[in-house]
């Protein structure tokens, strides 16, 4: 039984119907009024709700900049996977049927591959490199080998710098003045 306040104040008698409806009208003018002038007072804050939105659209906006970073870095490392796989095929030395091998150290243990002795040699020289791929070893041409290692700096197994470097006593080296013999293979 909530009367709204101007039904209150004519049931009072404290106000006329005229009065009520005069009083009416200049609030609603004034209103008007500030509307048409341009002078509007700053707009209220917006409600918890609506603040709560924004923000909830600001972090989905974030979660899916990040997953497009992802995928875009995925796409990226496939496309490298890709490229380093065409060049290996391309490039790889074909695989001899061979009772010889060449031992090499890849990641603390030791490795073997199956070579000739040409083969042998190349990689002694250091015309060849071992490249690591999808689980299998191959032998690439050490040109070649910067063009596979800017793809995957990790699928250079044994390349020639690598092993002059080896190769080179260090000056603390207790063995440094015994000769290996040349027909020692390992």
């Amino acid at each position: 039984m909530s009367l709204s306040l101007r039904e209150q104040l004519l049931k009072a008698g404290l106000v006329t119907e005229k009065q009520a409806k005069q009083a009416e009208r200049a609030t609603g003018g004034q209103r008007h009024q500030q509307v048409k002038s341009g002078k509007r007072a700053t707009p209220p804050p917006p409600p918890a709700p609506a603040r709560t939105a924004q923000q909830a659209q600001a972090a989905k906006l974030l979660r899916d900049q990040e997953l497009n970073r992802k995928q875009q870095e995925k796409a990226e490392r496939k496309a490298r996977a890709a490229q380093l796989r065409q060049l290996v095929e391309q490039l790889r030395v074909p695989r001899p049927e061979s009772d010889d091998y060449y031992n090499f150290v890849d990641g603390g243990r030791i490795r073997r591959l199956a070579v000739t002795p040409d083969l042998r040699a190349r990689i002694v020289a250091g015309t060849l490199c071992i490249v690591r791929w999808e689980g299998h070893y191959d032998l690439v041409p050490a040109d070649d080998a910067e063009r596979i290692r800017e793809r995957d700096p990790d699928a250079i197994v044994a390349s020639p710098a690598a092993a002059a470097a080896a190769n080179a006593p260090a000056e603390d080296d207790p063995y440094k003045d015994f000769v290996v013999p040349d027909d020692l293979t390992w």
